[in-house]
């Protein structure tokens, strides 16, 4: 166990730097870049380009105490953000690459099937806040850079004999949401308050939150836009647009409507980010 950050000559800033990193600090070439982006295409828990506010809502939403995930960082080529739930809190530290190597904290991996070894091991993490944090399961697979990195100052393995093969996500819904929502008739232009569930790509409304059938399913994988709506004498209104029909919904706030909206356009991002990338998986 590391208890401070002097025992390692890859000494971390405050925010989370290497402060004197060994060899030339220059980083692989473009094809290099290449080869290793889609080396970690293959890590189940590298969520590519999701923000920090969105892996944080989705650690805490749900995520245990311990999960974490892999994800881009803005401090560029090479660079990665460990986003970890401890507890009500989610933290974030940084992860970098250089040639073939991945470096975490205060130990360096020569490749990433090492890397992800460690992982298995379920190694304990500490900070300077004091917190000490056992990644104890990662969260697959896509939130904006977190003003300060907190500096690893306890980082080793409590569990041994464990391997990638002991990895296996077992996560809920991604980015789920529920409430009551008014809504406007389709033929009948009157409004009704109903009550929504956002899970995974369906969007369901209920006459009332203790029905258990919907009265209608909405697939967000067709949905083509969704924004803040002045059409409509309501305030606090927003649309979906579907190629069939566009859903006219009022929340109680401002503030509600924006999270609604929010949430919802990121889940349109990564339905269509998955499709992009595996087509075949999805239906028409």
């Amino acid at each position: 166990m590391w208890n401070s950050v002097s025992d390692d000559p890859h000494t971390l800033s405050p925010e989370g730097r290497c402060l004197n990193p060994p060899g030339d600090m220059s980083f692989y070439s473009d094809a290099s870049t290449e080869d290793m982006s889609d080396e970690l295409e293959t890590l189940g828990w590298y969520h590519y380009d999701l923000s920090r506010h969105a892996a944080e809502a989705l650690l805490l939403s749900n995520g245990t105490d311990g999960s974490y995930l892999l994800r881009n960082s803005n401090e560029g080529p090479g660079c990665f953000a460990l986003s970890v739930r401890a507890k009500d809190s989610v933290k974030h530290f940084h992860v970098t690459r250089k040639d073939n190597a991945y470096a975490f904290g205060f130990n360096e991996f020569s490749t990433l099937q090492d890397f992800v070894n460690h992982f298995a091991n379920q190694p304990l993490l500490g900070s300077d806040a004091g917190t000490l944090i056992v990644l104890k399961c990662p969260y697959p697979w896509r939130v904006e850079e977190p003003s300060i990195y907190e500096s690893v100052r306890v980082h080793t393995a409590i569990q041994t004999g464990r391997t990638e093969n002991d990895l296996v996500p077992t996560a809920p819904s991604l980015g789920t949401k529920e409430g009551y929502l008014v809504k406007q008739g389709a033929f009948v232009k009157n409004w009704k308050q109903r009550w929504f569930t956002l899970n995974r790509h369906e969007l369901k409304y209920f006459k009332d939150n203790a029905c258990v059938e919907p009265i209608r399913t909405l697939d967000l994988r067709a949905c083509t836009a969704v924004q803040f709506d002045y059409s409509q004498d309501k305030v606090n209104c927003f649309c979906l647009v579907f190629p069939e029909r566009t859903f006219y919904l009022c929340a109680k706030t401002g503030v509600e409507a924006d999270e609604w909206i929010k949430i919802l356009r990121w889940k349109m991002g990564l339905e269509f980010s998955r499709m992009r990338k595996r087509p075949q998986s999805m239906g028409s």
